[in-house]
């Protein structure tokens, strides 16, 4: 039996639940969880924002922990290897994107947390091919957060291409923003946070950023006009998106990472003066997981997390959901 954390109705709490997993997949490994982060993914499946949640539901897509189990076919992993696991736990491994190595992309991918249990649990089962080895010495306790944060911030840049020379904004310094401006720090970017909260300012520049600006000031952002080769957009909120399209170059991009609780509002002519795009993207494949990892733990690159014992699991779940965290949240599933 694996015992978790799960809620049996929408914005329930998280209580004690007991499944039976059955026999281990031949392609499947299963996971001995010590830490999971906690995202805000999370809190929509629990509060059934995407009328996708299915109850009982146990939360937790950024797993880390120990393999205890292996399927018969597995040669990828072993029993004792330091691993992660991410919103992802289950490709189709035959289609054209699973081949060309964007199992992201895959029609048939399987999340962690949608029709399955998920990490807020002492043992989670996924497919061996969406479970990636830490680097050797990584802290296992904040590295939870970047399979599921920190690749959806790092995707962009080997998506894009993106140079040390160019000059890069990210609107909104939270649990994805601060990442992505540590990433592009050592990427060697010039990089310019948007925040509309003064107290995140000082913090920004100490992530990385060279500059901040008010993401609600036009002016202040007109005064940007032509600067951007790329802007990351991690927030949900609302914001007058054409001037931000103003301050980018020829063929800049303003690229959504985060999800805007209402339609875009952009005028074509502000695309084609300057062949500029607008684009999103959800998180890597397993490949650019393991590539973000070695570049993390090249350049110590760690998430700012603030950690809780499980048994405090609600507790935690209500800091993140308040908006105060600073900036991600970790269970100690051992605690």
């Amino acid at each position: 039996m694996i015992n978790a954390f799960a809620v049996m109705q929408a914005k329930g709490a998280l209580q004690a639940f007991q499944y039976d997993p059955g026999p281990i997949g031949s392609t499947d490994v299963e996971i001995d969880v010590e830490y999971c982060g906690i995202c805000h993914s999370d809190i929509s499946m629990i509060d059934n924002e995407w009328g996708r949640s299915v109850y009982p539901l146990v939360p937790g897509h950024e797993v880390i922990g120990t393999v205890a189990q292996a399927g018969s076919a597995v040669t990828t992993l072993k029993v004792g290897d330091v691993v992660g696991l991410g919103w992802h736990s289950r490709y189709c491994m035959t289609c054209s994107t699973c081949m060309s190595g964007d199992h992201n992309l895959c029609l048939a991918v399987q999340p962690t947390i949608v029709g399955r249990h998920g990490g807020f649990a002492d043992k989670v089962r996924a497919s061996a091919a969406s479970v990636v080895s830490l680097p050797p010495g990584m802290d296992k306790s904040t590295a939870g957060p970047l399979f599921c944060a920190g690749i959806t911030v790092f995707n962009p840049l080997l998506e894009f291409n993106i140079h040390p020379t160019d000059k890069v904004g990210v609107i909104g310094i939270g649990g994805l923003g601060h990442l992505a401006l540590k990433f592009l720090k050592a990427w060697g970017c010039e990089v310019t946070a948007f925040t509309s909260r003064e107290s995140k300012r000082q913090e920004a520049l100490a992530m990385g950023a060279s500059h901040t600006i008010d993401s609600t000031d036009p002016a202040a952002i007109s005064r940007r006009a032509n600067t951007f080769d790329l802007i990351i957009s991690t927030v949900d909120v609302t914001l007058d998106w054409s001037n931000f399209l103003v301050t980018l170059k020829p063929r800049g991009r303003l690229h959504f990472v985060g999800v805007p609780l209402q339609p875009l509002d952009i005028p074509v002519v502000a695309l084609l003066r300057g062949q500029k795009s607008v684009s999103a993207s959800p998180v890597g494949s397993p490949g650019t997981i393991a590539a973000m990892l070695d570049f993390a733990a090249f350049h110590r690159i760690t998430p700012e997390v603030e950690e809780y014992p499980v048994s405090r699991l609600n507790e935690a779940v209500e800091r993140l959901r308040s908006g105060a965290a600073r900036y991600r949240v970790v269970l100690n599933m051992r605690e």
